[in-house]
């Protein structure tokens, strides 16, 4: 039997701007995560997959035949090919998950990272995080239609990301620790659809929305810097800001919008949608005096769920830096 596992995660900042070339930075959310449990099967059984928290049973010979194979499925045979292995195997692998879904906390990309790395540790063939990105990138576009990769790339590396499309991967040091509320709205929302819904607004009028990418994309920067400094004042603040941006594209929502108040009414540095919005989840950067009083007030502005999600400093927990020159496309050299 071989367990893999991967976490969430969040965007602090930059999110639909970093689809547009912006950066963005993006945290591991580690109270959370996917697990793909995988066992040797009977002699000709094939490829099953039990999505336990779905209610699905997905079989492999008939996801072959698919003209779209299931996302689960096309995980396992991403990895499978990439180590030159047969889809013909015979597994029975269960997946789990307590990563909200539809929420911006990556459900699908850590599904999809539980199981490339179920499958490299089944057949002992471990992949770095680099490769594993990449595999799930291409699931990630079943998913997303067009995503950033950013997702992909923060739950396979498990650290910080500084993030340009086909750009830059940094992974970069805290100063000082981060801790986050994420509250869950019970409202799910479709980063396809709001990113294709934010798309067609661009096309329309491309300049003023170019404007508020490259504000989004200062702020990311300014985070980024604020973070390795411990400057989480001036954190919260940012965040803020990127907030405000938000509700000029339309993302956001009256219970997004609430939730946000609340954070800040009660304490909260700062407080923004994360992820695609219209739903989904907001954070809020607390401190530890702050941290109890604020997540009364989200719950009794009408949360469905807080999770409390510490970032530590570099002191705490060694922070690697990853070369700029790590792949500037993340499906580059795939099968």
């Amino acid at each position: 039997m071989t367990v893999a596992y991967a976490p969430g995660k969040i965007i602090l900042s930059g999110e639909h701007a970093v689809v547009y070339g912006r950066p963005a930075v993006a945290l591991p959310v580690t109270q959370v995560r996917a697990q793909a449990t995988m066992e040797d099967a009977r002699e000709g059984q094939g490829l099953v997959i039990e999505a336990a928290d779905l209610g699905q049973t997905i079989i492999g010979r008939e996801e072959q035949a698919s003209s779209s194979p299931h996302p689960l499925a096309m995980s396992v045979f991403a990895a499978l090919g990439y180590l030159g292995l047969s889809a013909e195997q015979d597994l029975t692998i269960t997946v789990r998950s307590d990563i909200p879904i539809a929420g911006g906390l990556g459900s699908g990309a850590a599904v999809s990272t539980a199981l490339v790395r179920a499958v490299a540790q089944h057949f002992s063939r471990p992949l770095p995080a680099q490769e594993v990105s990449r595999l799930v990138y291409q699931v990630e576009r079943l998913h997303h239609g067009t995503p950033s990769g950013i997702d992909n790339t923060v739950i396979a590396y498990e650290q910080p990301v500084y993030f340009v499309r086909d750009q830059t991967l940094e992974t970069f040091p805290v100063g000082r620790t981060l801790t986050l509320l994420i509250a869950d709205t019970g409202e799910p929302s479709s980063t396809k659809e709001v990113v294709g819904a934010v798309r067609q607004a661009w096309q329309r009028s491309k300049h003023a929305y170019e404007s508020l990418f490259d504000k989004m994309g200062e702020i990311a920067t300014l985070v980024r810097r604020a973070i390795e400094e411990g400057d989480l004042v001036q954190v919260g603040g940012l965040m803020d800001k990127n907030h405000q941006l938000l509700q000029a594209l339309e993302v956001s929502s009256h219970r997004l919008d609430s939730l946000v108040q609340a954070a800040k009414d009660h304490g909260a540095l700062g407080a923004k949608l994360s992820g695609a919005g219209r739903g989904g989840n907001m954070i809020a950067l607390v401190t530890p005096d702050t941290r109890r009083e604020v997540e009364r007030a989200l719950l009794h502005a009408g949360a469905e769920r807080v999770i409390e999600n510490e970032v530590k400093a570099a002191a705490e927990n060694d922070a690697a830096a990853v070369s700029p020159a790590a792949p500037a496309r993340p499906d580059e050299g795939l099968p």
